[in-house]
């Protein structure tokens, strides 16, 4: 677990153990680099290390590598990562997660033994509460990052703060409706403490949810995205072979313009259930058919 290798460490990231949180910090830890020449380290465990190193990081970001063995917590051996899981053993993953406090402090303490001082800050996941206490012990500024847009954020926020764990002091409560009693963690409200957060969000697309989060949480709350995959930025994207992590894209670019190109303008509404969630066919088509706001609609499934 070697810190810095005789670099200063300017800012420290951990992000969550899912593909969607590692790939935003990453470009941030990029833009924050281009921006200011800061050094960045982003730790996390082993087999996401891993990862991250296999998308060709440029030196200025160092990877650290945080102890965790899964099969400590109850999941299979060397699962690190959501898709590597069921989806109803994420929450364990989440739970588990807990477990990388002590080894992130230890972390800190040895780049602060090595160069003198702390990192100007931790930028760190919304899952990760805990990263706030080990923040305030070494001296330096915590930063939440949503990897998500600010109005999805705050429903999150607003739902699992407001549901009848409030009425209760156990992490475990049963949730009306549900046959098994539902688990919850407090890194979600324990984040919030942190001194602001990072939104991958814009704000003239997303004034309304910036401005409702930013009232909700009474902390300073910065739009820094759209954080997108380099290959993404260039000005011919369709040139570039843009693959999705670890998978295959069901459909290429092109022939997705060109099926666009056979509807009308504001004619298509594309809907994400994210990479987490299983939909049965189903429910996806409702025959393929069906009608919307009072207009027809022809339902298009591009593949897992």
């Amino acid at each position: 677990m070697s810190s810095n290798d005789g670099h200063h460490i300017d800012i420290v990231m951990l992000p969550f153990m899912a593909h969607g949180h590692l790939i935003p910090f990453l470009a941030l830890a990029n833009q924050i680099h281009l921006h200011t020449g800061f050094n960045i380290a982003i730790a996390n465990t082993p087999l996401n290390i891993q990862y991250l190193h296999q998308q060709n990081s440029p030196p200025w970001i160092h990877l650290l590598e945080l102890p965790f063995s899964s099969s400590d917590h109850g999941l299979p051996p060397n699962t690190e990562h959501t898709e590597d899981l069921p989806l109803d053993q994420i929450g364990t993953l989440v739970i588990s997660s807990v477990s990388l406090k002590t080894p992130f402090h230890n972390l800190l303490l040895d780049i602060l033994q090595k160069q003198g001082r702390p990192p100007r800050c931790i930028i760190s996941d919304l899952f990760f509460g805990w990263v706030v206490d080990v923040a305030q012990v070494v001296n330096t500024v915590n930063i939440t990052f949503a990897t998500s847009g600010a109005y999805g954020y705050l429903a999150y926020v607003s739902c699992w703060l407001n549901l009848p764990h409030r009425k209760t002091d156990d992490e475990e409560f049963d949730l009306p409706g549900f046959p098994e009693t539902c688990k919850f963690q407090p890194q979600l409200s324990s984040s919030l403490q942190s001194f602001g957060l990072f939104c991958n969000t814009v704000e003239e697309i997303e004034p309304l949810g910036l401005d409702l989060l930013r009232k909700y949480t009474k902390l300073p709350v910065w739009p820094i995205g759209p954080l997108l995959p380099k290959q993404l930025l260039s000005k011919s994207p369709l040139s570039a072979t843009v693959q999705r992590v670890a998978k295959s894209p069901g459909i290429s670019a092109e022939k997705c313009v060109q099926w666009l190109d056979m509807h009308g303008v504001d004619s298509v509404l594309y809907i994400s259930f994210g990479s987490q969630n299983t939909v049965s066919p189903q429910s996806i088509t409702h025959d393929g058919t069906g009608n919307w706001a009072g207009k027809e609609y022809e339902t298009i499934h591009l593949g897992d």
